[in-house]
């Protein structure tokens, strides 16, 4: 499945390939988010042919409540009820049980909760979450598991790490034990849980790798705690990570977080933010940030000058661009949303061609500051 091409000595950036039945994935790599089988105001043949992206993300708990399994199964899975033919990695729906802390009871059993659409109870356990994304048939699947909040006290987080990882032999058990329904083959993800505490994080290190999934996630980031802090639990996680096996960062991040996790050891990202920030005006550039709300532009009667692969940066002038906000047009949305990913995927290329001419340690320190400017 994952083939390790390189490791920096300077840093810890790896080059691999990730190989699935619906195709190779270079890494490493971010996965735009298709929450709901739709990455927002993109349409797959720009997710394929503008954007390059090589894989893309779904989340259980969405489709399960809709469109529903009968429906996803009668499709013939996502892939086919999407009409998107690359690899699929689907998130377990942890994180937004996470965050339905007001109608949710977690147990040893797995999670009852209630469905933000219409209030309607449901459950979630380690095996059903398996049999669910069996249905929806993605490349790569993730276990069920608990992400506590930041700040949390210790004896919080190791209760629910402790459950994680009850709830992750037994989705592993299921994985196991059964088959997928189409035809290809489907991957199964641990993730490794702890906070910010690192004895616990080096605990659930070792029982995630005992169980011996394909790869392994590192969960429980990105939820509130400082740059500095993710950073570091980080660093120190991957330390005990195999090196033979892909290294997810589940839910990050900015560009600049992008290249500080990549040079930390970590293969796989996902987040919304290149598509929710696009859809509020805000695009992402390798000079910085740039808000095409603000009233600089409203005069600025030429496209961007960028040198960069962007529909965006070559054709539209910036007033143009203001405009469509400002007048709350659906094309501004399409425009700025294929941008950011377009930006997203090309600093991963970027960042694999710096570790495979180990260019890399020399170029992402000065470029991660370069990132998070305001233009």
């Amino acid at each position: 499945m994952f083939t390790l091409k390189k490791t920096l000595s300077t840093t810890k950036a790896r080059l691999g390939t990730l190989k699935t039945d619906h195709g190779e994935i270079s890494t490493p790599i971010f996965m735009p988010v298709g929450t709901v089988g739709s990455v927002k105001a993109v349409n797959q043949d720009d997710l394929l042919k503008k954007i390059k992206a090589q894989i893309i993300l779904g989340n259980t708990y969405h489709l399960y409540l809709r469109p529903g399994t009968d429906i996803m199964k009668d499709a013939g899975g996502l892939h086919k009820f999407m009409g998107w033919d690359g690899p699929i990695l689907t998130d377990s729906g942890g994180y937004q049980i996470f965050s339905l802390s007001e109608n949710r009871k977690l147990s040893n059993n797995g999670a009852q909760f209630k469905s933000h659409l219409d209030g309607s109870k449901h459950s979630f356990t380690p095996e059903n979450v398996v049999e669910i994304q069996r249905v929806l048939g993605s490349d790569i699947i993730m276990i069920l598991d608990e992400c506590p909040p930041y700040p949390a006290e210790y004896d919080y987080v190791k209760e629910s790490m402790d459950l994680t990882h009850r709830w992750a032999k037994r989705g592993r058990e299921s994985f196991l034990g059964s088959q997928p329904y189409y035809g290809h083959k489907q991957f199964q993800f641990g993730i490794v849980q702890g906070g910010t505490y690192k004895d616990l994080r080096k605990e659930s290190t070792s029982h995630m790798v005992d169980l011996d999934f394909e790869g392994l996630a590192i969960g429980g980031l990105s939820v509130g705690e400082p740059s500095d802090i993710m950073y570091d639990i980080t660093d120190f996680n991957t330390d005990y990570l195999p090196e033979e096996k892909p290294r997810y960062l589940m839910g990050v991040g900015t560009p600049a977080n992008l290249l500080q996790s990549i040079a930390r050891g970590v293969d796989m990202f996902d987040c919304v933010m290149p598509t929710r920030n696009a859809r509020n005006g805000s695009i992402f550039t390798k000079n910085g940030k740039i808000n095409l709300r603000n009233a600089k532009w409203k005069h600025h009667h030429q496209p961007l000058d960028l040198d960069f692969p962007s529909e965006l940066c070559q054709r539209y002038n910036m007033s143009y661009l203001h405009h469509l906000f400002k007048a709350n047009e659906l094309l501004g949305l399409e425009l700025t949303s294929k941008h950011n990913l377009t930006f997203y995927l090309w600093l991963m290329e970027l960042a694999r061609e710096k570790i495979a001419n180990d260019t890399f340690a020399d170029w992402y320190e000065s470029m991660s500051l370069i990132l998070e400017e305001k233009i």
